[in-house]
């Protein structure tokens, strides 16, 4: 389609950069999984019995490395989740684990911000999530590393600290669900296609973040991710 195709601009193509390319990554949808380490559903007080689930951020949500992210609205109680981010080559629908990886570009590490107060008040009242976890930058993530040069990471330290001081500390190995069975069991719900990215889940020792927070955050063979919380935005 051509410019005139449109009755208003085209919005912009939200993208993640690739480490060692010029070239970036095209996002089209980002997924999330809910409660997947043991230690994170045990700190939040959840049934530890109950499997994993899937929620979703808009794309354009995703903030570079070094990005200035303003305060939120609407929250008093702003935390930090860092996740595995995997990126999708290809997909489709019912894919099966064992072939799951072959659906892969490559991964990077990245940040689940959650109004966290909304959270628990939307919770209370049987609602949907999206107004704690779909917001204006939202989602920082890293540089993706492509599988073709670091493999598949299973395995390997993930961590957060803010203002220096390290808040999570986990391993890859820690997951109850596995990037294949990730990706199969959210095929089962979606067809999922080239430009997904799925937010893995996050270990404990999630903690709130103020204005002027210096935050830093990476996995091992993956890469680092660094942001600033800024000011609220006008």
């Amino acid at each position: 389609m051509s410019v005139s195709s449109f009755v208003i601009p085209q919005p912009p193509q939200p993208v993640i950069a690739v480490a060692g390319d010029d070239r970036f990554f095209p996002v089209r949808r980002v997924w999330c999984v809910g409660r997947n380490y043991l230690d994170h559903i045990r700190e939040l007080g959840h049934d530890e019995r109950a499997p994993p689930f899937f929620f979703a951020k808009h794309a354009d949500m995703i903030d570079a490395n070094g990005a200035v992210i303003p305060y939120p609205p609407l929250t008093q109680n702003l935390h930090h989740e860092v996740e595995l981010i995997v990126a999708m080559k290809s997909g489709g629908l019912r894919i099966p684990a064992d072939t799951a990886l072959d659906h892969v570009y490559g991964y990077a590490v990245g940040i689940d911000l959650t109004r966290r107060d909304l959270q628990n008040a939307v919770r209370e009242k049987k609602q949907p999530w999206e107004i704690a976890k779909s917001f204006d930058h939202a989602a920082p993530c890293s540089a993706l590393q492509p599988a073709a040069k670091i493999g598949h990471p299973s395995k390997g330290h993930i961590w957060l600290a803010v203002n220096g001081r390290e808040t999570q500390s986990g391993d890859l190995a820690q997951m109850i669900w596995n990037v294949p069975e990730i990706i199969a069991q959210l095929s089962q719900q979606v067809a999922l296609d080239a430009g997904d990215i799925i937010m893995t889940g996050t270990p404990a020792g999630v903690s709130p973040l103020q204005p002027g927070d210096h935050v830093e955050c990476g996995c091992d063979g993956v890469g680092t991710l660094t942001v600033t919380i800024g000011q609220p935005a006008a």
